[in-house]
């Protein structure tokens, strides 16, 4: 199509098949067509090239043409189809040069990288061309201009229309020879007035007019001041009316230099072109009463068809009565598609250059000869761009087809991830793109990327598979418009190389741990407890810790933690479950990890020697609308300290809170239960039963028990009941035989002071007895021989040496006297005659764990030899026991010096 002709453009993406002479290719070619030369340019020569077209004249100057000088001189320059340029002149063009029945044009075409044609190369086509037999009034209607040329034959006398004016129309043309015939004057025809105006205003004006020595000619554009558009059978056209004078020897001749050019009159209907032109127009009729068709012909690119090529093509050419009508199914031989663009949208358009020849006579005017050239470009037809995704899985390449195009589109960049690059620069991110050309004229693009590429955008779909999205927008120009559109490509492959994360689950003693392998489609995945989104800020607020080395995230949670689930309580353990789920927050794709152990229940209880009991009850989940702080003891006043969503943890002395004691031959067991109510109900839904069981010198691990009812034990939580045996300095059992000062050195006549004491637990409600104290030579408690020093709580009567027992009051030292026992032993004890038994003793004691509370059944509490009790026999009810023992004492007669050791247990 025209390109408007302002002449210098960037000519790319062209391809012309036009050969030079001999087969070989040339930058120009020409063509001879009646009253037109064509010239072509070859693409080779003058792609990616701003291009400036010169008419040369006679003189060899060269007039460099812009779209008013051409349209003025009778040059066009367009696309006649979207792979070549042409370059018409008429044969009376300003710079042609008429020479019997020929005509010669020489144009110029310069070709630069740059657009200011800086070192621009400089092509020069010469070509002449034969022309027939001239009607005696010729009108062109062309794509920029209109024109009408008369023959000077007929002269006729106009009075008062000479003016006293230099004649200028030497000046019009520069090579304009003096003395020959030339214009005068032109006067236009307008409805209100008429207007003359002197050749070189007409020039300045934009109208083109030459003579020959038999011809008047005079070219209009079609956007000049005098031009009219009237209607011709519901046809408009474009018109001018005009008389034009000119010098003939002393004469002053006029011809009628009216010529007129139709606008529109192309319809579309059912895939078909109508162009309908009316044959005779008022304009160039005036006068005229009577016509007759000489001759109607048509073709395409100015080459006329013959009714038989017409036939071929389906092309179908009417002469009806006053219509000459043409019908051209769109896509026929001839024309050409090319690519457009509206509202964004990419399409094509079909254009064909049709040109209709209609001769007639009338009685006014003699023969005439019209020719229309009509450059018809159909409306935008929409066209659907097919995306073909022919990835390679597994060479793990995206292979993407988009198209069809017409070869006048060109694909000049792509935009990823928001940034735009040009093709060339697309490759450093990955994009390689290749033109596949069809055998019809058409090509497509391919787009090779990486599946690893790092704009692909890689999500987890399901199972093992993983889903690579390619989304880049396609930027295209066509050319010669300079027209862009933009082709949005969002493909997607599903491949099966999804790794899923892994976890491994273990325990310790003291918490659950979740390592949990990376695998390729968690990047943004999210760890979530509970509905919990751990996040390495919120690890100390729920006390567990979260790292993440790229390759594993490892997840601790401690065992009393408000993440876990508790399942069950039992003899083997408390079940304790850490479920941990991986969330994708876009896909809302998951995977769900979790481990349970069995913890030790001396994780719940913990059994203080001083008495104090600290009891943690776990919410389990099976009462998941257990509210854990309304959890109560057997005293329902004693809540709990401490509360969680899923634990609640109680501090309490063992004399408190209703906890029930109980005594046998080795210990003492402290129960109580932790109990939940709803409410208006007065029947416990959760029990959880706890024992505190304190033992001499001994410590073993809390065991639990649960049960499906409300009822569930802790059975039992252990402590150690511990004694000690000390020997003291004097009878104020204030001064205590310290560490370094073993062994203890005794002479005979001196006094041992000892003490046994209950060191824990704390209770207030326990008193020490104390039941047979010995001594022995060695440190085992069993060894023989043994001396004995108290028997059933009392001295021994065989020993003429009494123990002294010594009463224990409150003091900063002693807070419960009633855990205390104290009594003297003289060195004596330890003679039997004259002879010492050994020189080296060591002493225990056996005692027995009574209550303070009267208990009627209690007999083996009660003693004889201590003060404020009354010995009786032994009870068969069973009571707790221990033994205490010391170190070594070394006996001295009065002149012997040394040391001894006593330790305590």
């Amino acid at each position: 199509m025209e390109l408007g002709l302002v002449l210098r453009f960037l000519v790319t993406g062209i391809f012309i098949s036009e050969t030079w002479t001999h087969g070989r290719p040339g930058p120009m070619s020409s063509e001879c067509l009646e009253n037109f030369l064509r010239i072509t340019l070859s693409v080779e020569y003058f792609e990616d090239k701003y291009l400036s077209f010169s008419a040369v004249d006679q003189s060899g100057i060269a007039w460099e043409l812009d779209e008013a000088l051409a349209s003025q001189c009778g040059y066009t320059v367009t696309y006649s189809s979207w792979n070549n340029i042409e370059f018409r002149a008429s044969a009376l063009s300003c710079h042609s040069r008429l020479e019997k029945d020929t005509f010669t044009v020489t144009i110029q075409v310069k070709a630069s990288h740059t657009p200011d044609m800086k070192n621009a190369s400089i092509h020069l086509k010469s070509a002449s061309c034969h022309y027939g037999p001239w009607s005696l009034r010729e009108l062109l209607c062309e794509t920029n201009y209109m024109e009408v040329s008369v023959r000077r034959d007929v002269p006729q006398t106009v009075k008062d229309l000479i003016q006293e004016e230099p004649e200028d129309w030497t000046l019009a043309f520069p090579e304009a020879k003096s003395g020959e015939a030339s214009i005068w004057q032109i006067v236009f025809h307008q409805p209100e007035e008429k207007r003359a105006l002197l050749v070189s205003d007409a020039w300045s004006a934009g109208y083109g007019l030459n003579t020959t020595d038999t011809r008047i000619l005079l070219r209009v554009p079609y956007n000049t001041a005098q031009t009219q558009l009237v209607k011709a059978q519901g046809i408009t056209f474009s018109a001018v009316r005009s008389s034009t004078f000119y010098k003939e020897q002393w004469m002053i001749l006029m011809v009628n230099t009216a010529v007129a050019c139709p606008v529109d009159g192309v319809d579309y209907t059912n895939k078909m072109i109508i162009w309908t032109v009316p044959k005779y127009i008022q304009a160039l009729c005036t006068g005229a009463t009577s016509f007759k068709d000489i001759l109607v012909e048509a073709g395409v690119n100015l080459h006329k068809l013959s009714v038989e090529e017409m036939a071929s093509r389906k092309y179908v050419l009417s002469n009806d009565f006053d219509v000459i009508t043409m019908k051209v199914p769109i896509g026929a031989e001839g024309g050409y598609y090319k690519t457009s663009v509206n509202s964004g949208q990419h399409g094509t358009r079909y254009c064909i250059n049709l040109f209709l020849e209609h001769q007639w006579e009338d009685n006014k005017w003699g023969l005439t000869k019209h020719t229309i050239i009509k450059e018809i470009e159909t409306p935008f037809e929409l066209v659907e761009l097919i995306v073909t995704n022919n990835s390679n899985l597994s060479a793990r390449i995206m292979n993407v087809t988009v198209g069809t195009f017409l070869l006048d589109v060109e694909l000049v960049n792509l935009t990823v991830e928001g940034a735009t690059v040009t093709v060339p620069e697309a490759v450093q991110h990955g994009y390689q793109t290749y033109e596949i050309k069809y055998a019809n004229q058409s090509k497509a693009y391919v787009i090779h990327v990486s599946f690893d590429a790092q704009s692909i955008k890689k999500e987890y779909l399901r199972d093992d598979i993983r889903t690579y999205t390619l989304n880049v927008t396609l930027e295209f120009i066509i050319h010669p418009t300079s027209e862009t559109f933009s082709v949005p490509i969002v493909t997607l492959s599903a491949v099966k190389d999804a790794v899923l994360p892994s976890a491994r689950g273990f325990c310790d003693e003291n918490s659950l741990h979740l390592h949990i392998t990376h695998g390729n489609v968690d990047q943004n995945w999210m760890p979530f407890i509970s509905g919990r989104h751990l996040t390495p800020g919120a690890a100390e607020k729920y006390n567990y810790s979260l790292s993440d080395n790229g390759t594993h995230l490892a997840i601790s949670v401690p065992f009393l933690s408000s993440l876990l689930d508790y399942e069950e309580i039992h003899t083997s353990g408390v079940l304790a479950s850490l479920h941990l789920t991986l969330k994708d927050g876009v896909t809302l794709a998951n995977k769900n990890f979790s481990v349970s152990c069995r913890f030790s229940p001396s994780e719940l209880i913990q059994c203080f020697p001083n008495g104090t009991v600290v009891i943690t009850a776990v919410k389990l989940v099976r009462l998941a609308d257990l509210d854990t702080s309304l959890l109560v003891l057997s005293d329902r006043n004693c809540k709990p300290s401490l509360v969680t969503e899923k634990t609640a943890t109680f501090k309490f002395n063992v004399n408190t809170c209703g906890t029930r004691r109980k005594f046998n031959s080795t210990s003492i067991t402290y129960e109580n239960e932790v109990i939940y109510f709803r409410t208006g109900n007065d029947s416990p839904v959760y029990k959880l039963k706890f024992v505190c069981l304190y033992t001499i010198k001994q410590t073993v691990d809390v065991r639990y028990e649960t049960k499906n009812n409300p009822s569930s034990s802790i059975k039992p939580g252990f402590g150690s009941l511990d004694l000690s045996l000390k020997l003291f300095k004097d009878e104020s059992y204030s001064d205590l035989y310290q560490e370094l000062e073993y062994p203890v050195v005794k002479y005979l006549k001196e006094t041992l002071y000892f003490e046994v004491e209950l060191l824990q637990p704390a209770d207030p409600r326990l008193e020490l007895n104390l039941e047979d104290c010995w001594a022995t030579n060695s440190k085992s408690q069993d060894s023989l021989p043994q001396w004995p020093i108290l028997i059933n709580g009392c001295g021994n009567s065989k020993d003429s040496h009494r123990t002294v027992f010594h009463k224990v009051n409150y003091s900063t030292r002693v807070k419960f006297p009633q855990h205390l026992k104290r009594f003297e032993v003289t060195m004596f004890t330890f003679i039997e005659g004259t002879t010492q038994l050994q020189k080296q003793l060591y002493f225990h004691c056996s005692v027995v764990i009574c209550s303070t509370m009267p208990q009627p059944s209690d007999f083996l509490c009660q003693r004889s030899c201590n003060p404020g009790k009354h010995r009786l026999d032994r009870s068969t009810e069973p009571q707790p026991h221990g033994q205490a023992s010391s170190g070594a004492v070394l006996i001295r007669k009065e002149n012997m010096t040394g040391r001894g050791e006593y330790t305590l247990f």
